[in-house]
């Protein structure tokens, strides 16, 4: 149950998609439901004058009961081969273009299973809608809007021929670092348990099978497939496995273990993890598959309950069914995995080859969600002087500086990346949106693709041209080659971008291979990624001196063919872009600036201040035109030591295919900024909770430990009162707030906190009313360690001018609970407890007080 309360009547509603006819699939999946409500308490026994007998089995039951005997029955029909071949992944003849593919038993009319990656969105080589960032879903504080999310992904993945979805991810934000933060949802455990759960059940009501992941501990991506992760028992349930308590709880499908160790065993073969705390703590009873590449060996990873190996069967194919012949595994063992699979396909309807009816995609309605998540998530930093919205002068008179700007922002790297259907770019959404009376200008500002090389100020001995560099087709089957030598006047920093459409050509220079793995800046998410013709691009940066450079180039064709061109950056094209921009925003009234920050799947981030010439280029803007709002495409916090120069800053995260249509309904003031930050952004890089200590971040000698404990977040900022650059659940609106008459009481074992929330500004605006609680006394009492403050509840809110609204926000017993690591068990913090209520995590003008537990 979301620790939110009862959604806002004045809020947008969540709309489902429209009814579509009933099949046996969706029928199975309504009944699965109505189990799961029927499962409650029995009440009082009441006397009888007819005699006991049996009781009926509820209908709910006996479908179970019938569900159970069909997987019982397919079981024992299966022989080994067959069975085995259901737990591990192949390559799908159909080549859809998913992550994965376990192939049927047709003998049996067990049909193909395919998987899907789909943080954002399905990832196949078909179009699909391409949704905000989960970081940016999650700014909205709307578990509902989480669940829209859940359906449009679940509803489109099935239309796309999809039967299990690779998604959501719920590791916390733990470092800023880290390289897929964009991709999950929050440094604070309680906001992910909400929404990891809605998400699910979104995803899964449109009969698509839900992966939560990766379990657990896989807050990094630099060296995620070994690294040992140690995490006191404290530290692990109550941070990082609360959101996959809730995804169980919520009824997913399937669980990922992640690539890294937990306490010295991979977590693929943590019998900890996946037995003693998934199944039996939880309850989970479906099945846990690897990730890609995760698993390093047969008997240890499947006895400690990892079910299926993705994406092939180096461990479960025929290395397995040689341990079960030669009787090192017992064949049970087996046929336990091979029960949970069938089991979680049998309550979607995915044994049965034909009856699985698939809808056709609703494109449209993916694009309303996907704007309007945009709108929700989109958090104003900064707004001096009342710079947004942009009305009058400023709305007719707007200079739309840097290449996110004009190109756009869809997605990050790695499996999150999706085939939109189409996305339009801000400059265009910015210039439809100001309407013909108005001048909306351009200028490139910080270059991410190159120009050719003769523009760039290189010449070529001999003499062949430079100009055959920057357009070249190779024919199928063919190898083009070029050897020339490139001289340049002075001493520089250059980048060298190769553009290509088939295997990517060799370049060298001086004998350095440009674009070899690890050497390169592979841009694979956003802006630098791709070409405006769709050519992908790399980078490669050099410092070179003046004089004679010999460069050599290998392209081949391939079976099909392929196109590339080689282009440069230098100091004097970086002058004259930078000097193109201080000159558009000198010339328009207002400017608004696009930054970037480009991450991936597979790698870290290297620093918290943007990449590039960002930095400068933001100076020079806003020295020209202080009326500069910067809008900021980056995957989590950065640095800005630029802040105080600036009238205001935007956060847009990644925001997907609708991006620029939704930063333009939030520059000019259509909607209200929604957004509140889900991780705190820190002053600097060395004043966040895994700076300065390598055992917290990266590790050492392979070895990460979580010694923060408890303190994830904003937690963290509290324990050592930290001052951040913006604290957790910040974000401004183009109204003002105020909060009144707080009070707090027991409800059984949690808390019921009530306040009021004016609106005392002149529009309608977007609030995230927040709720904090402070430690109990009787657990500090007994040693156990408690953040200074926790989340534990919050409301979004739409009030109109004037208006006040009465709140009830509910805390939970759980939220009220701590980890005690003596008797591994919950333990309800009692005692006379703080309660704070307000606008952020350090904007809490209300405080109250309230015993928990016996009166």
């Amino acid at each position: 149950m979301p620790h939110a309360s009862t959604p806002d009547p004045q809020d947008q509603p969540t709309t489902a998609p429209a009814p579509r006819p009933v099949s046996r699939r969706r029928l199975l999946l309504a009944l699965a439901g109505a189990a799961a409500l029927t499962a409650v308490p029995a009440g009082p026994a009441r006397a009888s004058s007819a005699p006991a007998g049996p009781a009926a089995p509820s209908p709910a039951g006996a479908r179970a009961a019938r569900a159970d005997e069909r997987v019982t029955a397919l079981l024992a029909r299966l022989t080994l081969d067959e069975k085995t071949s259901l737990l591990h992944g192949a390559t799908d003849p159909e080549r859809l273009g998913q992550a994965g593919y376990v192939p049927g038993v047709p003998r049996l009319g067990i049909p193909a299973l395919r998987l899907a990656d789909g943080p954002a969105g399905v990832r196949v080589r078909a179009t699909a809608t391409a949704l905000p960032a989960p970081v940016m879903l999650a700014a909205a504080f709307d578990p509902g809007l989480a669940r829209a999310y859940g359906r449009v992904i679940g509803h489109e993945g099935r239309a796309l021929g999809q039967d299990v979805l690779l998604s959501p991810m719920v590791n916390l934000i733990r470092t800023p670092y880290a390289g897929r933060n964009f991709e999950t949802f929050s440094e604070d455990p309680l906001l992910s348990a909400d929404l990891v759960a809605e998400e699910i059940r979104g995803i899964q009501a449109e009969g698509l099978i839900a992966s939560v992941k990766h379990l657990a501990l896989n807050n990094q991506e630099r060296d995620r497939r070994s690294v040992d992760v140690r995490a006191g028992e404290q530290t692990l349930h109550e941070t990082e496995l609360r959101g996959f308590e809730a995804a169980v709880a919520a009824g997913v499908g399937t669980v990922m273990a992640a690539y890294n160790k937990v306490d010295g065993a991979y977590a693929t073969e943590n019998g900890a993890l996946l037995t003693d705390i998934l199944r039996d703590r939880w309850g989970f009873d479906g099945w846990v598959m690897s990730d890609w590449g995760a698993v390093h060996s047969t008997g240890p990873a499947l006895t400690a309950g990892c079910d299926m190996e993705m994406p092939g069967g180096a461990h479960y194919g025929a290395a397995l069914r040689r341990a079960v012949r030669e009787g090192r595994i017992a064949e049970s063992v087996v046929d336990t995995a091979v029960r949970r699979i069938l089991s979680v396909r049998e309550r979607f309807g995915l044994l049965d080859e034909k009856t699985a009816v698939r809808p056709e995609r609703d494109a449209r309605a993916g694009a309303r969600l996907a704007l309007r998540v945009a709108t929700s998530g989109a958090t104003l930093l900064r707004n001096e002087d009342g710079t947004l919205p942009l009305t009058g002068r400023a709305a007719r008179s707007v200079a739309v500086i840097g290449p996110t700007g004009a190109v756009p922002f869809v997605s990050g790297g790695g499996s999150a990346h999706v085939v939109a259907d189409s996305a339009v770019s801000p400059l265009d959404a910015l210039r439809a949106r100001a309407g013909d009376g108005a001048t909306v200008t351009y200028a490139l500002g910080e270059d991410v693709q190159g120009k050719p090389l003769t523009d760039a100020g290189v010449r070529a001995e001999p003499a062949r041209s430079l100009d055959s560099l920057d357009d070249v087709d190779v024919a199928a089957g063919e190898i083009w080659t070029y050897d020339g030598t490139l001289v340049t006047t002075d001493e520089d920093d250059w980048s060298f971008f190769v553009h290509h459409s088939g295997r990517r050509p060799t370049v060298t220079l001086d004998g350095d291979d440009l674009y070899r793995p690890g050497s390169a800046t592979y841009a694979t998410g956003g802006v630098g990624g791709r070409a405006d013709d769709g050519l992908a691009v790399l980078r490669a940066d050099r410092r070179l001196a003046a004089g004679r450079h010999r460069i050599t180039v290998t392209a081949q064709g391939g079976a099909d063919g392929q196109r590339f061109r080689l282009r440069a950056a230098n100091g004097a094209t970086r002058a004259a872009d930078l000097a193109e921009a201080v000159a558009t925003a000198r010339a328009a009234h207002s400017t608004v600036l696009f930054a970037y920050e480009d991450a991936t799947e597979g790698r870290d981030r290297t620093s918290l201040a943007l990449p590039g010439r960002q930095e400068a280029l933001i100076r020079a803007v806003t020295a020209a035109n202080p009326r500069t709002t910067v809008v900021l495409n980056t995957s989590s916090a950065v640095t800005m030591p630029w802040l105080a120069d600036t009238a205001a800053v935007l956060q847009m995260y990644y925001p997907g295919q609708e991006g620029g249509p939704a930063t333009a309904a939030v520059l000019f003031g259509d909607v209200d900024p929604g957004g509140r930050l889900t991780q705190t952004f820190p002053l600097s890089e060395d004043a966040h909770p895994t700076a300065g200590d390598p055992r917290r971040y990266p590790g050492l000698n392979g070895v990460e430990e979580y010694s923060e404990g408890i303190h994830v977040g904003h937690r963290w900022y509290d324990a050592e009162d930290v001052t951040p650059l913006f604290p957790f659940g910040h974000g401004l609106s183009y109204t003002t707030f105020a909060y009144e008459r707080i009070g707090a009481v027991p409800a059984g074992d949690g808390l019921r906190v009530t306040f009021t929330v004016v609106n005392t500004g002149p529009r309608t605006g977007i609030e995230v009313a927040q709720v904090y609680v402070g430690p109990s006394p009787d657990l500090a009492a007994l040693g156990i360690d408690q953040p200074h403050r926790l989340l534990a509840g919050y409301r979004r809110l739409r009030l109109a001018p004037g208006e006040r609204r009465r709140i009830t926000i509910p805390v939970e017993p759980r939220t009220l609970s701590s980890w005690d690591g003596a008797r591994h068990r919950w333990v309800l913090g009692t005692g006379r407890r703080e309660v704070w209520a307000g606008a952020s995590s350090r904007v809490l003008p209300l405080r109250a007080e309230a015993v928990v537990g016996p009166r």
